[in-house]
């Protein structure tokens, strides 16, 4: 369970490469993506290439859910569908090229959670989140985990000992993050304002660098990917104190909530597949339908497993009030403390 999280922010890849592997073609003769799929119909998308936009660069979680639904429609469709990973300035470069691209359907992209978080952040966009692009169906989720150094691990083993020292030792302890506004970043702040803790914020350019120094005893507190951090954790070079979603993770059960003492914490990281607003009803529709229907399939969820993502495949009214509600909530947390992007 080890790759790079979805924060990695900063990297300026352009990459495009073709997912319709023979491993796929290996799982169809199969029968794996046969259940739960209804044959495409009509003309759309036949004889055309698809395009999947990823706003982060290659190999990332990200990455991982856009090349995953990706194969998952191109067999599905008989089409060829590509995955162009085009990254920077929290995810606005990639949406943005979604926003302006064409409207026939070809070109679809990764939703991030930065769909809700950074009209709050920037104090400009090229594109507008909510009438540019059409999130239509919620693909995965997955926690984050908080952890502290290792030299912190005796006296700090539970979230109730992290709140206890905070308030002996106010600002005493830093918390690292993959970049502003990110869900890492987010996660902290929030759980500050409801803990009722203070901890001072230290800016990474990516999480990979965080952790590092993280393990090496730099910085005290972070709370990073859960599939990203998991494996330090189980190694033992930083101590695991709890899982920043309102249930128990099954990918980390052995872990606590912070909700268990912060009641009604919950934080997320998650993906979807969207289009750019123009697209027609009928080709919206037919995607939804069939992302949807190829999330209920054993490889795809067995696929986003293994990254350590719990699949959801929701229809779009479902998908909207998710996005709706997460938009609410980190829009009135960054206006209250005046977060902004740098």
């Amino acid at each position: 369970y080890t790759f790079p999280n979805d924060n990695r922010e900063n990297a300026m890849n352009d990459t495009t490469r073709p997912t319709r592997r023979a491993a796929v073609a290996g799982l169809t003769a199969a029968g794996i993506f046969a259940p739960a799929i209804v044959k495409a119909q009509g003309t759309y998308p036949a004889g055309q290439t698809i395009k999947i936009i990823v706003p982060y660069p290659p190999g990332g979680a990200t990455d991982i859910v856009g090349r995953t639904i990706a194969d998952a429609l191109a067999e599905l469709w008989k089409v060829t569908c590509v995955v162009e990973n085009i990254s920077g300035a929290g995810a606005n470069v990639g949406m943005d090229r979604t926003a302006k691209g064409p409207t026939d359907g070809t070109t679809m992209f990764v939703v991030p959670p930065n769909i809700t978080t950074n009209q709050f952040l920037y104090a400009k966009l090229a594109f507008d989140p909510e009438k540019d692009l059409v999130p239509l169906s919620q693909v995965s989720r997955f926690s984050n985990m908080l952890v502290v150094k290792k030299a912190l691990g005796e006296e700090i083993k539970t979230v109730k000992d992290l709140i206890d020292y905070c308030k002996k030792n106010p600002g005493k302890l830093n918390y690292a993050s993959s970049g502003i506004g990110t869900t890492i970043h987010l996660s902290a702040e929030l759980f500050k304002k409801m803990a009722g803790v203070d901890m001072t914020h230290v800016v990474y350019r990516g999480s990979s660098l965080a952790v590092q120094d993280l393990v090496g005893g730099q910085v005290d507190v972070m709370f990073d990917n859960l599939p990203s951090i998991y494996p330090q954790v189980q190694g033992g070079t930083v101590r695991g104190i709890a899982v920043t979603q309102g249930t128990k993770s099954s990918f980390a059960p052995e872990f606590p909530t912070v909700a268990e003492t912060v009641p009604g914490f919950d934080v997320q990281s998650w993906f979807g597949i969207g289009v750019r607003a123009g697209v027609s009803a009928e080709i919206m529709k037919k995607v939804e339908t069939d992302v949807v229907a190829v999330c209920k399939t054993a490889a795809v969820q067995e696929r986003l497993k293994k990254a350590g993502m719990e699949t959801v495949g929701s229809q779009k009214p479902e998908f909207d009030k998710w996005i709706g509600d997460e938009r609410k909530r980190w829009g009135g947390l960054i206006t209250e403390l005046k977060i902004k992007a740098e």
